[in-house]
């Protein structure tokens, strides 16, 4: 979905299709058949944007047969489907029954990140539509926290830095220029923004900024004005941004918040779980240990990082932080122009909801989807964008 904003320029608004993770170049024809096609139908576009998820399979079949490259381009044409923006972070198995700490591998310091962060971009080059000239990718926010010692630090931003210097030269090739936004996430060696502005720094390429999160922005109790404010007084550009609800409780302490709060902890990924305290966050890897009491001070709200769908917030006594998602929107594309021109929602949790809260059958995922695009894109219309053909 394209959108004008007052000052001219064009913002996009995609969703993420890793919440149909496919792992083969098959996978993904068939995700675009079975799934973004029908959303877009749902929404009655002409064309939709998606944030196209590619593991690491599907990505080296379509790099080394330029055949199938274009045949998924001519798919992607032939359903009404358009790939601005890719997501990067996951690498492959994101559709496993246990995913957990295995999405930050590799990282950073090992050089397959770089292999396969290159190879999307090369392949997001060629994805683009004729009249669009500028790419994004996001990516983990460097590694996991635990054994990343100064040797592997130093791995991953020369990595990183070599990086840039691939994207240079595929804009020369191309005249396509393709970005890569380390997406902040609890847990990781990059957990807020804040942590993003040293290693950003060391690197020092305009084509790699960071990936705005509203979830994990959320979940680390951070205020939106404040975040940006850094990062423009750093000169860190905004290369995308994922629309996204964490899960809040305000009064944990109560037994039956602890309960609703228990009925999202599930087995497949982490819910890292958050808490202000005087002395700064505090904090599980996952919602179990939290609700299972005293791994967590139950003084001050939770928040966990569950992405909640957008459109429903969950049933009373939690709630989400779409409060956050709106005013992180608001700076990002509002009246002074935008931060960011490319927007994706990223609610890759639906199966992993509640029992009862979860889609029984792909129309009712797809009726789901386009709900939440609806919302995302009343809320850019408020702000005074023009939704275009």
């Amino acid at each position: 979905m394209r959108f004008r904003h007052p000052d001219g320029s064009t913002v996009h608004l995609a969703y993420c299709t890793n919440v149909h993770p496919a792992e083969t170049l098959d996978g993904v024809l068939a995700q675009l058949r079975d799934h973004c096609e029908p959303v877009r139908k749902r929404l009655g576009r002409d064309r939709l944007g998606i944030g196209l998820w590619l593991a690491r399979d599907a990505a080296r079949a379509l790099v080394t047969d330029p055949a199938a490259l274009r045949g998924l381009r001519t798919e992607l044409d032939r359903r009404g489907l358009e790939v601005v923006t890719l997501n990067g972070f996951p690498y492959e198995g994101f559709g496993a029954g246990e995913v957990k700490y295995r999405v930050y591998r590799p990282d950073w310091a090992d050089p397959e990140r770089l292999t396969h962060t290159s190879d999307l971009a090369r392949l997001l080059a060629q994805l683009l539509p004729d009249d669009i000239t500028e790419g994004t990718i996001s990516t983990l926010p460097l590694a996991w926290r635990t054994a990343y010692d100064d040797t592997r630090a130093s791995a991953a931003l020369a990595a990183l830095a070599h990086l840039g210097e691939r994207l240079d030269a595929l804009a020369e090739l191309t005249g396509r220029s393709v970005r890569i936004g380390l997406e902040p996430e609890p847990g990781c060696v990059v957990e807020t923004t804040g942590d993003a502005l040293a290693p950003l720094a060391a690197i020092g390429h305009p084509r790699i900024g960071i990936c705005v999160d509203t979830c994990h922005l959320a979940t680390s109790f951070e205020d939106p004005g404040t975040a940006l404010d850094a990062l423009a007084a750093a000169g860190v550009p905004v290369v995308k941004s994922q629309l996204s609800a964490a899960l809040h409780a305000e009064d944990p302490a109560r037994a039956e918040v602890r309960a609703a709060l228990a009925a999202f902890d599930e087995p497949r990924f982490l819910h890292q779980t958050r808490t202000r305290t005087p002395h700064g966050l505090a904090g599980t890897d996952d919602l179990g240990p939290a609700v299972a009491g005293g791994a967590l001070p139950a003084a001050g709200p939770w928040r966990s990082h569950f992405h909640v769908p957008l459109h429903a917030s969950p049933d009373a006594p939690l709630t989400s932080t779409l409060d956050v998602l709106k005013a992180t929107l608001t700076r990002l594309v509002g009246p002074a122009g935008p931060v960011t021109r490319h927007l994706e929602v990223e609610t890759y949790t639906w199966q992993a909801l509640p029992e009862r809260l979860r889609p029984r059958a792909r129309t009712q995922l797809a009726d789901g989807i386009a709900a939440e695009l609806v919302l995302a894109r009343d809320l850019l219309t408020d702000l005074g964008l023009k939704e275009l053909p």
